[in-house]
């Protein structure tokens, strides 16, 4: 559907204004084509690298953005040669950069200085990118004859042995595939039945001493059977050790009746002595129990007398 969210005026004539912006005498740009009869084109140019400004002197780095006037100036055999022309953002003044395809870059021309990051390859024993005399610079014969004999006889030594060697390991894992994966597939069902047989027996072991279930067992084999065995035997050979020693502390340590024999007779009365208070204590606690449990089992009906302080033996009324 043509003309939508257009209005088309009464004297428009599609054939004699071809476009509503010829008819309003404006161009498709807008204000970017306010110069194109001087074949100057508004765009927005990006910094290139980091330049100063030749009017303020002040930095302006890579990336900026500035609405350039562009225009072709020239031409490299084809390609067309681009002049951007900025005025900075700082000031009044105003910097031209164009393009060089020659040497695919861009360069200064005016109002502005460009910051030298660029990589110099005469300064590193190299030649320039772009410099056609390199090409001209005549190699020695000798050093060039002995690269190409190096070269050829790496080639046949080396490289025409490998790529031999390839073609046939090559040639033998493709000349039947079927038979292959097949072998390849019974391998892999094989491993997996192990494998479900060992997590088996893994998780019966880990459900018996309530181990946690990310807990992971040693593979049981005979590397860790040799291991747990001379794990095992050092233990052991610890424990026997400890309890030599120990044995041998408790030779040095005297018996107790040595100790009571060697003590002074003095000291032997005061346990006698000591031994004897004890026992009186036992007994006199034993016959006052005793006293009391007959006491509390005859449940006697009290007296009908109350003695009195002031006469003895007085009958109660």
């Amino acid at each position: 559907m043509q003309g939508f969210n257009k209005y088309y005026p009464p004297d428009y004539d599609g054939e004699k204004h071809k476009s509503l912006n010829s008819y309003r005498g404006k161009h498709a740009l807008g204000d970017r084509a306010r110069k194109l009869d001087q074949g100057i084109l508004i765009t927005r140019f990006e910094m290139p690298f980091n330049i100063w400004c030749g009017t303020c002197n002040n930095h302006i780095g890579m990336g900026v953005r500035y609405n350039a006037e562009k225009k072709k100036v020239g031409s490299y055999y084809s390609t067309p040669i681009f002049s951007f022309r900025c005025k900075c953002h700082l000031c009044d003044g105003w910097f031209e950069i164009q393009t060089d395809p020659k040497n695919t870059r861009y360069v200064v021309v005016s109002g502005a200085r460009q910051k030298d990051e660029d990589w110099n390859p005469e300064e590193n024993g190299g030649f320039p990118v772009h410099d056609s005399s390199a090409s001209a610079i005549v190699a020695d014969p000798l050093a060039t004859l002995e690269k190409t004999t190096d070269a050829q006889n790496y080639v046949a030594k080396v490289q025409i042995p490998r790529l031999e060697t390839l073609q046939t390991a090559s040639d033998h894992y493709n000349s039947d595939p079927y038979s292959l994966s097949t072998k390849a597939r019974k391998r892999f069902r094989e491993e997996k039945k192990i494998e479900i047989r060992k997590k088996a027996a893994d998780d019966q072991i880990k459900g018996r001493y309530a181990l946690p279930e990310t807990f992971k067992l040693l593979e049981d084999d005979d590397e860790a059977r040799e291991q747990a065995k001379e794990e095992w035997t050092k233990r052991r050979l610890e424990l026997e050790t400890e309890m030599q020693r120990n044995t041998k502390k408790q030779k040095l340590i005297p018996p107790i009746s040595s100790i009571t024999n060697s003590t002074s007779p003095r000291t032997s009365s005061a346990f006698t002595s000591n031994d004897k208070l004890r026992s009186l204590k036992a007994r006199i606690l034993e016959n006052t129990s005793r006293k009391a449990s007959s006491f509390t089992g005859n449940k006697r009906k009290p007296p009908d007398w109350i003695p009195d302080s002031r006469s003895k033996n007085v009958k109660g009324s």
